[in-house]
Parts: C-alpha cells; sequence; structure tokens
C-alpha cells in the first residue's frame, strides 16, 4: 500500500499565515537542514465548464489562442493564484527547486466554455506527460486545477490527470493539488494523490495561500515527516454559485468551521468544495475533504462534522430570491435619486455574456451615467473591424441577444464609438458612447469584471458613472463591495429558467444526479 505524507508548518515564516497559524523562519534551520536538492515538478490543467453553454466543445485550438501551450518556464513565471504562492514558498525552502511542466492555457471565453472534448484532453495530456517524463526524477509533483473541468469520456478529469502523474512517478512521490471551491470532487482524487487544498474564500483572495500550504506539504512530505490519512464526504446538497459567497451566511460559517477545526487539530487540514452546478459530471455538489497525520477516527470524525453542519443550514444555503430587472432597474432609479451611488448591477445568471435584460431596462427607464462591462458581440465586432472603425465615428447598430432565449433579445445601441481596437487581452474590444453619458464596453467572448481596474483603461474615469452593470455573481464583489467603493449592489435575476440561475431543476442533467440533491430530491426535506 502506498504510504501518504502530508504535514502543516505552524512556524515557517515569520508573520505570514498558513491556515491560521503564524510561522516564524526557525523552522527553516530545523527542517530540511542538510538534505539533498529535492525537485518538485509544477503542472496546471485547470477549467471551470458550463456543459449547458451554447457553442459547442471546447477544442484543442480554444486552448492554443494564445500559444501551443504554457512552457514551463512560464507557468512558473507568476506573481499571484494558485501557482504563485507555491513558487513564492518553495524560493524561502532550502534545498527544494522548482520545475514548471509544459501544461495547457486556460480556455478562451473562459467559463463560459462547453465540454472539453476528449481530443483536446488527450492532446494536452500527452503534452503534460511526456514533459514530465522528460524531467524525471522527481521527490514531488504540485498540480494547480479547478475541480470542475468536464470532458467528454472521462467522468472525473482532475482524478484522471493524478492517476496518469502517479504512473508516471511511481507509488512514493507525494502528490499534492489545490483547487477552487467550486470543484466538483469526490474522493477518487485522493486515491491517486496525497492532499487537496481547496480555497476558502469567494471571491478567492486565498489562492495564493493554497499554493503556499501546496508547496509547505510537500517539503515536509518528502521527508516522510507526515502520514496523510483521509476521509471524504458528500453532503447531498447542490447550490447555485451566486449563493456561495463567502461574506454571508451560511457559506461564511461553514468555511469558519473548516478554519477552526485546522485551528484546533495540529496537522488537520479541512477542505469544503461547493461544487460547480453547470456541469453535468456524476461527483456535482457539496464534498468535504479532511487529511490527518495519521489519525483515521481524527479524519473521520472531523469529515462527519463539516458534512452534518452542511446539511443542516442547507435550506439558506440552497435558496436564494434576487430582483428580476424590470425591478432592479426601478430600484436603481430610486438609489440614484437619493444619492445612493454608484449602483453596482451584478447580472448573475448570464454566462454566455450576451443577456440584454438589464440593458433594456436601462434604455426604457432613460437612465443616465452607466457604464456597461462588458456585453459580449463578436458579431459587433466583425463589423467594426470589417469598415476600419475608429474613435469618433457613429455607431448604430443592435448587440447582444443572440445565443437564445435566455439572453433576451437584441438591443439597438445609436452612439459613437470611443475606442475601438486591443485590450482587456483580446485582439478586438469597442467602448461605445450613448445617450446621456453612458458608456457600453463590446467583447468578443464571456468577460467577468472584478475590479474597477480593467476600467482606468483609454482615460476612463470610474467615478465619473452612477451605475455599473457586470456579469458577474460575487467576484465583483472584490472591487465594488468589499472595497466599500459602491453604495448600493443589487445582484439582479433574469426571467426564464435556464442554466445560470438559482433554478437549477430546470436543467436537462444527464450524468449528475441532481434527482438525489438537496432541494431537487424527492421530498425536499
Amino acid at each position: 500500500m502506498r504510504i501518504k505524507y502530508l504535514v502543516v508548518l505552524p512556524l515557517l515564516f515569520a508573520g505570514a499565515a498558513i491556515g491560521g497559524e503564524q510561522r516564524s523562519t526557525e523552522a527553516k534551520d530545523s527542517v530540511g537542514h542538510g538534505a539533498s536538492d529535492l525537485k518538485v515538478a509544477v503542472i496546471s490543467y485547470s477549467q471551470e465548464t458550463c456543459t449547458f453553454c451554447p457553442g459547442g466543445d471546447t477544442e484543442i485550438e480554444d486552448r492554443a489562442w494564445r500559444a501551443p501551450f504554457v512552457t514551463g518556464e512560464k507557468l512558473i513565471d507568476k506573481s499571484r493564484g494558485f501557482i504563485g504562492g507555491f513558487v513564492h514558498a518553495a524560493d524561502a525552502l532550502p534545498n527544494l527547486s522548482v520545475v514548471g511542466i509544459n501544461s495547457p492555457d486556460s480556455v478562451f471565453g473562459g467559463s463560459s466554455r462547453s465540454w472539453e472534448s476528449k481530443e483536446s484532453f488527450e492532446h494536452f495530456m500527452k503534452i503534460i506527460t511526456d514533459d514530465l517524463r522528460s524531467q524525471l526524477p522527481v521527490e514531488g509533483v504540485y498540480l494547480a486545477l479547478h475541480g470542475a473541468m468536464a470532458v467528454r469520456e472521462v467522468p472525473r478529469p482532475e482524478a484522471e490527470i493524478a492517476r496518469r502523474v502517479r504512473e508516471i512517478v511511481g507509488p512514493d512521490i507525494p502528490i499534492a493539488g489545490s483547487f477552487d471551491l467550486h470543484g466538483n470532487e469526490d474522493e477518487q482524487f485522493l486515491q491517486w494523490a496525497d492532499a487537496a487544498f481547496v480555497t476558502k474564500r469567494y471571491p478567492h483572495y486565498d489562492a495564493f495561500l493554497q499554493g503556499e500550504r501546496s508547496a509547505l506539504f510537500l517539503y515536509r512530505s518528502m521527508q516522510g515527516l507526515y502520514e496523510s490519512t483521509t476521509a471524504t464526504r458528500k453532503p447531498p446538497v447542490i447550490t447555485a454559485s451566486v449563493l456561495q459567497w463567502t461574506g454571508q451566511s451560511p457559506s461564511m460559517d461553514i468555511m469558519e468551521r473548516a478554519r477552526r477545526w485546522e485551528a484546533r487539530e495540529p496537522d488537520a487540514f479541512v477542505s469544503v468544495f461547493y461544487g460547480f452546478p453547470w456541469s453535468d459530471v456524476p461527483d456535482v455538489g457539496a464534498t468535504v475533504h479532511v487529511i490527518t497525520n495519521n489519525d483515521q477516527d481524527l479524519a473521520d470524525a472531523i469529515a462527519d462534522d463539516m458534512a452534518d453542519y452542511i446539511w443542516r443550514v442547507r435550506k439558506d444555503f440552497a435558496q436564494g430570491d434576487f430582483p428580476m430587472p424590470k425591478e432592479a432597474v426601478q430600484k436603481t432609479v430610486a438609489a440614484i435619486s437619493n444619492g445612493e451611488v454608484p449602483v453596482v448591477l451584478g447580472d448573475y445568471s448570464d454566462r454566455p455574456g450576451d443577456a440584454t435584460w438589464i440593458l433594456k431596462e436601462l434604455l426604457d427607464n432613460n437612465v443616465s451615467n452607466v457604464m456597461y462591462a462588458a456585453l459580449r458581440d463578436e458579431r459587433a465586432l466583425a463589423a467594426l473591424s470589417a469598415r476600419q472603425a475608429k474613435p469618433g465615428d457613429p455607431f448604430d447598430m443592435p448587440v447582444g441577444g443572440f445565443t437564445g432565449e435566455q439572453a433576451g433579445k437584441p438591443v439597438r445601441i445609436t452612439g459613437t464609438v470611443k475606442y475601438f481596437g486591443e485590450g482587456w487581452g483580446y485582439d478586438e474590444i469597442a467602448m461605445i458612447e450613448f445617450g446621456d453619458n453612458n458608456l457600453l464596453f463590446i467583447v468578443p467572448t464571456y468577460t467577468q469584471i472584478r475590479t474597477l481596474a480593467p476600467l482606468r483603461i483609454e482615460g476612463l474615469n470610474p467615478d465619473d458613472y452612477d451605475v455599473f452593470v457586470v456579469k458577474s455573481r460575487v467576484h465583483f464583489r472584490r472591487g465594488f463591495d468589499e472595497t466599500g467603493y459602491a453604495k448600493t449592489i443589487m445582484v439582479v435575476d433574469a426571467p426564464g429558467n435556464w442554466f445560470g440561475t438559482t433554478r437549477l431543476d430546470a436543467l436537462d442533467y444527464q450524468h449528475a444526479p441532481i434527482e438525489a440533491l438537496y432541494p431537487f430530491q424527492t421530498g425536499n426535506d
């Protein structure tokens, strides 16, 4: 039987928290002193897959839109996120070296893209495994994943990634993975890997931290100082991501409970996946992973407690009510009259990115000083490109509302081109001025605005606007809510039973056991 190793280093770096504990530099001199060089391979294969989204499967070219793959050297040259945290911690550990493994790039369109094809998965897995073999021997492997990737004919992609890596490196090399809390996982990943570290905050402020924890785990486990013992539970609960904001109960209470267990029990790691309901996969929904240092009874006790608690708060966690566009815009007009600006409207259900429900209501109510960031319409961009549009050119065409009934109908915008060209990482975006100081961003694919930084381009000052419309559920709170910037915030629903809304039972699941998950199971208790 393969022995698993895992560790907590509560006193590794002064002033930096790992799982709630403080670290000091003393451990750096005492842990691994005199050890030979330890080489860790870093791999990334990440996607949050909306299997219900239109547009067809994600193919090889959808991940190769910037380059055939991300080279190992570029992969580990990151300042933020999981890998940034991993490299940051690894750089401070003695005798530890990090080697990046060629890995697939992110998908064009992000979480608005549908199933990854089997061909694409096999293509990029070959790139990964070929490069990994060329770097052997390694003493550890770090997998920067997401958890909600959905691949045709591969029911549990992240577990399959770990399995293939395990086949290459052998039974005794420790493997750690980091995940987004929206991942869909069960016990199978930990059959092949030794540890999973999941973000505990949404927005995900702690991705960097989970990367650091992964590096510290591998550093200790490579020296045989921790015997990993795991417990996995799947409380039968499924929730829409708009309800998972950790700034509100019961989501914040669930994650605080996990942190409390980690603080109370040395060497215990408690991870919670909330799941991603728009991936039609068999392991959809909530999951609890617990890892202890050779203490199965403790692992089981913590896992049972966490699963029981999630079940106890299921009603508030899995259900929510949000205003429809008409009501939201009426409240927006009132907020403007009362000086409660800026107002931020989160168009939470629009994953394709072209829904026009809120835009139409704003136009119908003659609302001014609106910044709409952003509406997907590659057709409008193509038309602007064909005529070589430039600032000052007139703009008069219908936009959005083309991916189906969920998106509403196209809305005609008459105004002026303020900017057309490269922006936000795309070859072409457009900024259209219309009405009374209104500005519409047009982009080629679904784009989620999280902070004000992207809006400060081409001399724009967000402070000149009273209303912001963003295609986001929770991440926008990072820049507009939790900074104190916006005085009025509304998450806005859309009419109809569509993917993206909280009305998950309207979806045609083929693989996910939706009928067994609260609040959609028989009896609904």
